[in-house]
């Protein structure tokens, strides 16, 4: 069975940073993509960050330069280094791994940026 679980989010002021993290069971996280989602109040899920098998990673534009998505293999954890945080970044943060043609998520977590 393939679990997911997020931690890490809070409130923090703009500029600010923090760091997500997924606890991952039943997958190792350095076989095949793991990936950031998130989801604003009222707006659809979308893709922050991706890491692939190989180490490749991918941002969206939005996060590019600021957030760092990084695994542990010892560990089997997907991390989410968010910096200079801006109030758009506010969301709900989930991690999800597309495994053998399905796709499993965390229940999120979230990150209010503001003032």
């Amino acid at each position: 069975q393939i679990l997911l679980a997020e931690s890490g989010g809070g409130l923090v002021q703009p500029g600010g940073s923090l760091r997500l993290s997924c606890a991952v069971t039943g997958t190792p996280v350095s076989i095949g993509d793991m990936n950031w989602y998130r989801q604003p109040p009222g707006k659809e899920r979308t893709l922050v960050a991706k890491i692939s098998g190989s180490g490749d990673t991918t941002y969206a534009d939005s996060v590019k330069g600021r957030f760092t998505i990084s695994r542990d293999w010892r560990n089997n954890r997907i991390y989410l280094q968010m910096n200079s945080l801006k109030p758009e970044d506010t969301a709900a943060y989930f991690c999800h791994a597309p495994r053998r043609q399905r796709d499993y998520w965390g229940r999120g977590t979230q990150v209010t940026v503001s003032s």
